[in-house]
């Protein structure tokens, strides 16, 4: 199975090959659903495609807005560009950008996007003789259908599932209450998250009177649905035959990316490694519980929602990312680390040093040092760079978190 990690920006990309990924999906801007993230430009494109493929990693180039009149004509004009810059595949769910890809480079890979909202082989079979490669599945279905539709289907098509991160409300995404209420289209990639606001109750017979459908000091989010988390269930995701494990998260932080990524590269090669006698390792969990997220479920695969008491939707993030650096450099001579600031700490705090690969350090931030080997007592001053005292090699872009503590403010890394 392939591992298939989201990748917002080229920050975002290095740090999900670095920490384990077969495998990265990104967009332009325009094209793709993810327009609130970075993204890429043609040139940077090249670049992106350039460093995975030196690292055997894949590239898989998201063109899947549902295209209005002017996104064909913009896409006509680039597409030349973008397909120059070697993407492996290309996800798309628009029968238009199909047609355009296939005529002008009849052997590219192509993968249908969730936002086809494929749910049956059938369909599955129809796209597979349109020349498509890969169905990235409908989130609504369950892991039983996901059997059906393997064994009803050809074994050269595969299938890919989201198995991590956020959910949307609407089905596959077709979602139109932004683009009611904003103006900013979410099949297009711009979806203002209207149905994660706060929102009021209002008695038509008093409209001046209104009551805050209050939760918490943040207000209400009554159409906020739970994360996505599979990593107990790898082996039931194999036996159901998915190809890829896909990780949303384009719009997340680095720190995001790097921990869930860890994490489930660490239980996929435990997996395949011996099947078996394969369990869910506490620290799996663990970690994924300290990134930003909502609570974690099981999705469609086991129950609809609808069928499931036990889901809620009125709870928020669980808690805040607790990134205070990044691992720039380790002198051994010196025995120190060279780290960028991404959220103050001071002289006496716990940290938590995660690595690409292999455990993680345990650190007390002591005889913190400036660039000219000064002591300092904190890291006040944002992106400064200083040195920690580390008795153990630590590998570059390696995250520091401070342990033990929730309340800490996010990161922007």
């Amino acid at each position: 199975m392939e591992l298939l990690a989201p990748a917002g920006d080229m920050e975002k990309m290095r740090t999900a090959i670095r920490y384990g990924a077969d495998a990265v999906y990104l967009s332009t801007g325009h094209f793709g659903l993810r327009a609130a993230s970075a993204n890429f430009t043609p040139r940077e494109l090249k670049e992106a495609v350039t460093y995975a493929h030196d690292r055997g990693v894949r590239v898989y180039l998201a063109l899947n807005i549902l295209a209005h009149p002017d996104d064909i004509g913009q896409l006509r004009g680039q597409l030349d560009d973008l397909l120059a810059a070697g993407p492996d595949a290309c996800i798309v769910s628009d029968p238009g950008i199909f047609s355009l890809l296939r005529g002008l480079s009849p052997n590219l890979a192509i993968h249908i996007s969730t936002q086809a909202s494929v749910t049956n082989s059938e369909a599955c079979r129809f796209w597979f003789r349109q020349g498509a490669r890969r169905i990235v599945l409908a989130r609504e279905l369950t892991l039983a259908e996901i059997r059906q539709i393997r064994a009803d289907t050809e074994p050269e098509l595969e299938l890919e599932a989201f198995v991590h991160g956020a959910m949307c409300l609407a089905y596959s995404g077709r979602c139109l209450l932004s683009s009611y209420l904003t103006g900013r289209d979410a099949n297009r990639g711009r979806c203002a998250q209207p149905c994660r606001w706060p929102y009021a109750l209002v008695d038509p017979a008093d409209p001046e009177r209104s009551l805050l459908l209050e939760q918490d000091q943040r207000g209400s989010y009554l159409l906020n649905s739970r994360d996505l988390c599979m990593i107990e269930h790898l082996p039931a995701l194999a036996q159901a035959g998915i190809t890829s494990l896909k990780i949303e998260g384009r719009v997340k932080s680095s720190f995001y990316v790097a921990t869930v990524i860890k994490a489930y590269r660490e239980a996929l090669d435990a997996y395949l490694g011996d099947p078996a006698g394969w369990f869910c390792r506490p620290e799996w969990l663990s970690d994924l519980n300290k990134t930003v997220h909502r609570p974690f479920d099981t999705g469609f695969f086991f129950a609809r929602p609808q069928e499931d008491a036990k889901l809620s939707l009125r709870q928020v993030d669980c808690r805040d990312a607790a990134v205070v650096g990044i691992v720039k450099a380790w002198l051994p001579d010196s025995r120190l680390l060279l780290v960028e600031q991404r959220n103050k700490i001071q002289t006496g705090d716990l940290l938590e040093l995660v690595q690409p690969k292999g455990h993680d350090v345990i650190v007390t931030a002591a005889g913190l040092l400036d660039l000219e080997q000064k002591p300092i007592q904190s890291t006040p001053h944002p992106r400064m760079l200083y040195f920690l005292p580390c008795d153990e090699a630590v590998a570059p872009d390696s995250f520091i978190r401070r342990a033990g503590n929730k309340d800490l403010p996010r990161s922007d890394s």
